[in-house]
């Protein structure tokens, strides 16, 4: 028997062998893949900053 690792998936929470051959890893379906995508798109994930601002955040093409 192998030592194969188990993670849960990212959306739905299914266990998952993850592995090499796996194409969707770490979800279990392209399905949970475009959803977490999705989520990524639609500014409804994101990954916290410990900083304010930074320059490009108030970028303008208008002159001050």
């Amino acid at each position: 028997m192998s030592d194969a690792t188990v993670v849960n998936c990212p959306t739905c929470g299914k266990a998952v062998i993850w592995d090499q051959t796996s194409p969707f890893r770490p979800f279990c379906s392209k399905r949970c893949q475009l959803i977490d995508l999705g989520e990524w798109a639609a500014e409804e994930k994101r990954i916290p900053s410990a900083g304010d601002l930074s320059d490009s955040d108030d970028w303008s093409e208008e002159k001050p």
